[in-house]
């Protein structure tokens, strides 16, 4: 296959910021970067196609360093309860769903209690009115947090659980919410009782999804033998659209070692990475780990995951097998965990997913360490109530991104999703915005992180690419890379900022082959 495209305004990377008009793909190979007439030469004697882009911007395919493709092919199958902002709300859309749903378990998730008018968590009492003859989970939006009916409080043996994280009330009664590895363990549940089909067809929606909105390459934080499992047959049928990169959790990649398996393997398509460890929860729920208590909760803390020795422990057997290390933490507390573990490790590429509350000098030992921060821009929007949760003291350590890059640290841009929306547009509006078209609060303290658009484009291409180790593959356009790219409706440099998340994707091309539409 030997294509040019001539045309069109191409942008072979945004930092430096280097612009073209045309391109031959080779293969699945960028092979020349130039001007049209070049192009066309080129192709007339080689005997290939030219594809006029009739004045459209093209940009290196979105790298998603951060994503769970399980959970959203899930969730586009299953209730999406973002919009719902009342638990009456809730509670209709839910009964609406249950009575077109034919799966034993009714599946949900999105619900923030912060935009709910009544300004309180679900419960299994407000489940139990609407479904109570079939087990429910509905996922807080965050994936840390989620309410059950009393069917699924049955089904899962918790109403006599001592696990301080099965929530109850002042009579010592369970209400239905459960976080952080209850969750893992509800789900784990879940999913055992799921087809093997529906899990790869979920896999396989959400890596086409992925496709449609220009994301040509998925990092899966978080595998287990399930997905993994999924991942591998439809990559060895040759049936994903997008390649997929992936940090395994622990517990498989302790299966794989004892059961001899040589990592890492795989191919430009799919590759097993890493390894991926959750040392905290998350902010919205008010299980992020901090050093000094929740502003809006004074006798929390938030919770460990993941002690530092079992941290250490796991760390090292990474190191050892020649992986990668992607560490989730989003309180200052935790990142103080982190710090420490990788500072006695070797210096490899290792990340840290998130780093959502830094303080000063923490900046200065990660300046040190130069770990790779992988970053969630669209949390500035979805976590609107952050200066009630940390107050005004902590409100400058949020979402630093300006801060890591002018330290000189290795930033990456993903979405966290199903967490935020997969649409990388949505993502790069809020990093350049800030929230100032939302009056969101945080933007008034910390204007001064926002980013320009070529430097969020950058994050999401190269950035993200070195995130991942592979800078010298993915990331730009440029000659003897892989043909990784997007032709979409606007010059992202030439609109408004408010307009970035209105920029659509027209094609998407993965080595050269057109994925979407």
């Amino acid at each position: 296959m030997i294509k040019g495209y001539v045309n069109g305004r191409v942008y072979q990377s945004f930092q430096p910021l280097r612009v073209a008009e045309a391109f031959v793909v080779i293969g699945d190979r960028i092979a020349y970067v130039g001007e049209s007439s070049a192009v066309e030469r080129i192709v007339d004697l080689l005997g290939g196609d030219v594809i006029d882009l009739r004045g459209r911007a093209v940009l290196p395919g979105f790298i998603d360093a951060h994503a769970h493709l399980l959970s959203l092919g899930i969730q586009l199958n299953t209730l999406d309860l973002r919009s719902v902002t009342s638990i009456e709300e809730l509670k209709k859309v839910l009964k609406d769903f249950a009575s077109r749903s034919r799966m034993r378990w009714v599946i949900g998730r999105g619900w923030d209690q912060e935009r709910f008018k009544e300004r309180r968590f679900p419960t299994r009492w407000d489940i139990d009115e609407v479904v109570n003859d079939r087990p429910v989970y509905l996922s807080r939006v965050c994936g840390h947090v989620a309410v059950l009916n009393s069917f699924a409080l049955k089904v899962l043996d918790l109403e006599s659980s001592s696990n301080p994280n099965v929530i109850r009330d002042e009579r010592g009664v369970a209400i239905g919410l459960i976080r952080e590895d209850m969750v893992s363990f509800a789900w784990e549940k879940i999913l055992s009782e799921m087809p093997f089909e529906d899990i790869e067809k979920s896999v396989l929606d959400a890596a086409r999804h992925a496709a449609s909105l220009g994301v040509t390459t998925i990092d899966v934080a978080g595998a287990d033998l399930r997905e993994l499992k999924a991942l591998l047959n439809l990559w060895i049928r040759g049936l994903l659209p997008t390649r997929v990169r992936i940090h395994l959790f622990p517990e498989t990649f302790k299966t794989l070692k004892q059961l001899g398996m040589a990592l890492p393997i795989g191919d430009n398509t799919l590759k097993i990475i890493g390894v991926k460890v959750i040392v905290d929860g998350a902010l919205g729920p008010r299980s992020a780990w901090l050093s000094k208590p929740y502003s809006d909760d004074p006798s929390n803390l938030g919770v460990c995951v993941t002690p530092a020795d079992r941290l250490e422990a796991i760390a090292r057997e990474t190191e050892l097998a020649g992986l990668q290390l992607a560490v989730h933490a989003i309180g200052d507390k935790a990142l103080d965990e982190v710090l420490d573990v990788y500072s006695k490790l070797g210096g490899g590429r290792h990340r840290i997913e998130h780093a959502s509350l830094v303080r000063d000098d923490q900046l200065e030992v990660l300046a040190k360490l130069r770990p790779v921060l992988v970053v969630q821009p669209h949390f500035i929007v979805s976590d609107w109530w952050i200066v009630d949760r940390v107050g005004v003291d902590r409100v400058k350590w949020v979402y630093r991104f300006k801060d890591f890059i002018d330290r000189g640290l290795p930033v990456a841009f993903s979405t966290d999703a199903p967490v935020e929306p997969l649409n990388p547009w949505e993502s790069v509006y809020a990093a350049v915005s800030r929230g100032m078209y939302e009056d969101i609060p945080l933007y008034s303290y910390t204007k001064d992180q926002a980013l320009d658009t070529a430097t969020a484009l950058h994050l999401y291409t190269y950035g993200s690419a070195y995130a991942l180790m592979e800078e010298r593959e993915l990331g730009t356009i440029e000659a003897g890379k892989l043909a990784d790219f997007i032709v979409i409706d606007k010059d992202p440099l030439a609109v408004e900022p408010r307009e970035l998340k209105n920029i659509r994707v027209l094609e998407t091309y993965v080595g050269g082959r057109r994925v979407w539409p």
